[in-house]
């Protein structure tokens, strides 16, 4: 048996988004702007506001930004 789910590595300029389900950003999609000792700096936009929030990499998944665009 094989898995096919993709590896995304977590790196500044990857899209993120918040899995952990107690965290007010559930489910936000931002940013991540620096990793370092396992937490990751990810940055949220909208509208008139941004937020720039920490993280612990387990409570983050990258997301895959080519999922439906088509070539």
């Amino acid at each position: 048996m094989t898995d096919n789910k993709k590896i995304m590595l977590i790196l500044p300029g990857t899209t993120v988004k918040v899995i952990n389900s107690d965290d007010i950003y559930h489910r936000f999609e931002g940013l991540v702007q620096r990793v370092s000792d396992g937490k990751a700096a990810v940055l949220f936009e909208g509208g008139n506001w941004d937020k720039l929030i920490t993280f612990q990499l387990s409570e983050i998944e990258a997301v895959d930004t080519t999922v439906g665009k088509k070539k």
